[in-house]
């Protein structure tokens, strides 16, 4: 399941909604919707994401949440590290290889590292690692 397949979902269940009948008011099959849900589809579009905002008639913060998550709902990813550090390349690939086997704490604390890192403006992916002053390289 994505997570946006996740809010949908718990949208219907709180508003006593079928698959069935979302999926007859927003025009598209109840297998597509389905599929949506349990992560069987691509990222939703913005337009079918601005449809279901509508049909649930939510506004504001849960508004802008549930478009967050429509593009946060890819199911199979391509993480393209050509430029990047080396070591960008073996969390990348150690990540795509462990992240099944992972339980919510390592997600959650994975998720944790990569907000942080991302309100750090000073580093960047590509940035040598930082070195002290007078530091002795020996090769």
């Amino acid at each position: 399941m994505t997570p946006f397949g996740q809010a949908v979902r718990r949208l219907r269940a709180e508003r006593g909604v079928t698959q069935r009948q979302m999926a007859k008011a927003l025009g598209v099959s109840p297998a597509y919707l389905s599929a949506l849900e349990h992560g069987n589809r691509s990222e939703p579009s913005w337009e079918f994401i601005q449809r279901v905002i509508g049909y649930f008639n939510i506004i504001w913060d849960e508004a802008e949440e549930l478009q967050m998550l429509g593009g946060l709902s890819r199911p199979k990813v391509t993480i393209d590290t050509s430029g990047l550090m080396p070591k960008a390349t073996e969390v990348a690939n150690k990540l795509a290889s462990a992240i099944g086997r992972l339980d919510i704490a390592a997600l959650e604390e994975i998720d944790r590292l990569i907000d942080a890192s991302a309100a750090r403006p000073e580093a960047g992916i590509n940035d040598d690692p930082p070195r002290r002053r007078n530091q002795k390289l020996s090769w």
